[in-house]
């Protein structure tokens, strides 16, 4: 979020020292250029703020048998953490993928059971554990 911040700060600037020089349409286009990476970090400092606010909803400390936002969820063969779209993730020398429950995925196992099974991409999943 601070990078963002700072190229969104930056950006702003070099917009601002921009002068008009004897090569107009240079000018211009180098004007819109730098407003366009403004109005996409922009939407980069949306996106994460979105996700702090989902990761701010979750408490490690409830418990459930069904999947919610924040469960770990185990299966035969992959472990998951319904959070936030975040990837591959190590904790303990076991592999985890972050998830957010708005992804394919994540929508097929919020609400799941322990031993319901779920298919995806044509795989048939067991889920052995929720945390």
């Amino acid at each position: 979020m601070q990078t963002i911040e700072e190229i969104i700060s930056s950006n702003q600037k070099a917009l601002q020292s921009e002068t008009k020089s004897s090569a107009g349409d240079k000018h211009e286009t180098g004007r819109a250029m730098l407003q366009l990476e403004i109005e996409k970090a922009g939407h980069q400092l949306q996106s994460i703020s979105k996700m702090n606010e989902t990761l701010s909803k979750i408490n490690l400390e409830s418990t459930s048998k069904i999947a919610h936002i924040g469960s770990i969820i185990k299966t035969e063969t992959s472990n998951y953490f319904l959070s936030i779209s975040a990837g591959e993730i190590m904790i303990a020398n076991e592999k985890y993928f972050a998830i957010s429950a708005s992804s394919p995925i994540g929508r097929l196992l919020l609400g799941k059971k322990e031993n319901e099974e779920f298919s995806f991409n044509g795989k048939r999943f067991k889920i052995k554990k929720i945390m």
